[in-house]
C-alpha cells in the first residue's frame, strides 16, 4: 500500500496540471476567437448603439414638447369658457412637465432607474462585455480593452435612455386617462384626440426601438454568435445576465439567480407546501407538472389577446378612435422606397421598338398612399429581330401616386414628360417644345415574386390619356413590370 501512494499522488498531480493546462487552452482560444473578429465589429456595435441612444433621446424630448403645447393648447380653449374649470382641470402645466423633463432627464442619465425593460438583446450584449471584461488574459489586450469600455459605455447609455422612454410611456398614458375622465362630458372631447394621437404614437415609437434591438441582424450579432460556442461564457451567462436575477436558469447558482421579490412564493417555496400537505409522490410531481403546463397554455392565450388588443388600441385595453398611421414612428430614411420598372413599346413609322428603363423613388404618406418621382432611359433595339440596332431614343421625367384600394391591388397615377428623340447635344434637353407630356391612370397588381435583390414586383396596366395630343402620337395603353429594390 505504501508503494502505491507516490503513484497516486503522482496521477492526481498529472491530473491537476492538465486541467489547468486545459482552462489554460480555453481561455487562450476565448482570446484568440475575439481577437479574431476584425475591428468593425466592435465599431459597428459602437456606432450603432451610439445612434440608438440618441435617437431615443431626441424622440423623447420631442414627444414631451409636443404633448405639453397640446396641453397648453386645451388649457386655453377651455379657459376662454371657464377660468375656473381649466385650472382645476389642468392646473400649472408648465410646472408638470418641468418635473416629468426633470425625471426623464435624470433617468437617461442613471441616476434614477425606476424600471428597467428586458430586451434580451441588450442583455446578452453587455453580459458578454462583462464576460470580457472580468477574464485576466484579456486585459493584457490595452486595445481590445478600450474597444470593450467604450462599448459598454455606449449600451449603458441606451439601456438608461429606454428606461426614460419607458418612464415617460407611462406617465403619459396615465395623463391621458386623467384627462379622458376629466373632459368627456366637456366640448374639449372631440380636441382630446389629438392629445391621444400623440400618445399612440410615443408608445409605438417606443415599441420600434425595441423591436430594432431585438432584430437577429443587428448590433452585435457576430460577437454573440462566437460567444454563445464558448462554454465559460454560458455558464457566466447563466449567472450575471439579467435573465438569470429573473428567472432561475438550469445550472446557475442558487444565490445568485434567486429573485428578491418581496411578496413572492419562490419555487422552492411552493414544493415544500406541497409536500408537507400532500407529501411526496411521483402521481403528485406529474400532476403539478401537468398543472403548470396547463397554466403556461393558458398565460399564451392571455398574451396572444393583450398581443391583439394593442396592436388594434396601441394601450392594450381600449379601441382607437382613430386609424393609426404606422409610417409615422419610422424615420425618413425607412419612408422611403427605391424602385425600377421596364416597359417596352412596338415599333411604328416614327419609332423603333424601344424599352423604358425607369429608376424611382416613393416616399410612404401612410400605409395606403405613396408619392414618389423618377426618371426614365429610352433605349432603341431597331425595327425586327432582323434589323436590331442599338440607340439612344430619349429620356423622361415622372411623378407618380399610389393609392391601396384593395388587398394587392393598387390605383397608379401619373404625370411624365418625355423627350423621344435621339440625344445628340445636351443643349436639346432645353427646348420645352420637344417634351411630350403624359398623363397616366391605371391599376397595378403587387405579386410575392421575390428575390435577392428585389423586394416585390409589380404590375401595372396604365391608359396615358394624353396620348391622343401627342405628335406623333404614341401608344394609349401601357404595361409595366416594376421591382421594389431591396
Amino acid at each position: 500500500m505504501k508503494y502505491m501512494y507516490p503513484h497516486v499522488v503522482l496521477l492526481l498531480t498529472f491530473m491537476v496540471l492538465c486541467s489547468l493546462r486545459g482552462h489554460s487552452q480555453d481561455s487562450i482560444s476565448v482570446v484568440s476567437k475575439i481577437l479574431s473578429l476584425p475591428d468593425k465589429v466592435f465599431s459597428r456595435i459602437d456606432k450603432e448603439s451610439f445612434r440608438l441612444e440618441k435617437k431615443i433621446a431626441s424622440g423623447t424630448d420631442k414627444y414631451l414638447n409636443k404633448l405639453e403645447n397640446r396641453e397648453l393648447r386645451l388649457y386655453k380653449k377651455m379657459w376662454r369658457q371657464d377660468s375656473t374649470k381649466a385650472k382645476e382641470i389642468f392646473g400649472d402645466i408648465k410646472g408638470r412637465y418641468a418635473d416629468l423633463r426633470t425625471e426623464v432627464h435624470s433617468t437617461q442619465k442613471g441616476i434614477t432607474t425606476p424600471g428597467t425593460p428586458y430586451l434580451g438583446k441588450l442583455d446578452s450584449l453587455t453580459t458578454t462585455f462583462k464576460f470580457l471584461q472580468q477574464d485576466p488574459s484579456l486585459r493584457q489586450a490595452t486595445e481590445l480593452a478600450g474597444k470593450l469600455g467604450s462599448n459598454m459605455q455606449h449600451l449603458k447609455g441606451l439601456q438608461q435612455n429606454l428606461n426614460a422612454a419607458e418612464l415617460l410611456k407611462n406617465k403619459i398614458k396615465e395623463r391621458q386617462d386623467l384627462l379622458k375622465e376629466q373632459l368627456q362630458n366637456t366640448p374639449l372631447a372631440r380636441q382630446l384626440k389629438n392629445f391621444c394621437k400623440d400618445v399612440y404614437y410615443y408608445q409605438q415609437q417606443v415599441n420600434t426601438y425595441r423591436e430594432t434591438l431585438n432584430d437577429p441582424q443587428k448590433l452585435g450579432t457576430r460577437l454573440l454568435q462566437t460567444a454563445q460556442k464558448i462554454p465559460a461564457f454560458q455558464d457566466f451567462f447563466s449567472k450575471h445576465s439579467q435573465f438569470a436575477g429573473m428567472f432561475r436558469l438550469p445550472g446557475g447558482d442558487d444565490a445568485v439567480n434567486t429573485p428578491s421579490l418581496a411578496g413572492l412564493q419562490t419555487r422552492a417555496d411552493v414544493q415544500n407546501l406541497f409536500q408537507q400537505q400532500f407529501g411526496y409522490s411521483p402521481a403528485i410531481g406529474q400532476q403539478m407538472r401537468q398543472s403548470l403546463q396547463s397554466g403556461q397554455d393558458q398565460l399564451q392565450q392571455l398574451k396572444k389577446i393583450a398581443q391583439q388588443n394593442i396592436s388594434k388600441g396601441g394601450t392594450g385595453n381600449e379601441e382607437l378612435d382613430f386609424k393609426p398611421n404606422n409610417q409615422r414612428t419610422k424615420s425618413f430614411k425607412e419612408r422611403l422606397q427605391l424602385g425600377a420598372n421596364v416597359q417596352s413599346q412596338k415599333p411604328n413609322s416614327w419609332f423603333p421598338v424601344t424599352s423604358d428603363l425607369g429608376l424611382s423613388i416613393g416616399y410612404k404618406l401612410n400605409d395606403k398612399s405613396t408619392i414618389g418621382t423618377g426618371v426614365s432611359y429610352k433605349l432603341g433595339w431597331g425595327q425586327n429581330i432582323q434589323h436590331i440596332k442599338i440607340s439612344h431614343q430619349g429620356m423622361g421625367i415622372r411623378n407618380f401616386i399610389d393609392w391601396k384600394l384593395k388587398g394587392s391591388f393598387w390605383l397608379s397615377g401619373g404625370f411624365e414628360m418625355n423627350f423621344r428623340s435621339e440625344i445628340k447635344n445636351i443643349d436639346e434637353l432645353k427646348d420645352r417644345s420637344a417634351w411630350q407630356q403624359s398623363g397616366l391612370v391605371g391599376l397595378s397588381k403587387v405579386i410575392s415574386m421575390k428575390t435577392k435583390f428585389f423586394e416585390r414586383t409589380t404590375l401595372q396596366l396604365m391608359w396615358d390619356f394624353l396620348s391622343y395630343q401627342q405628335l406623333p402620337r404614341t401608344q394609349p395603353i401601357i404595361f409595366r413590370t416594376g421591382y421594389n429594390i431591396r
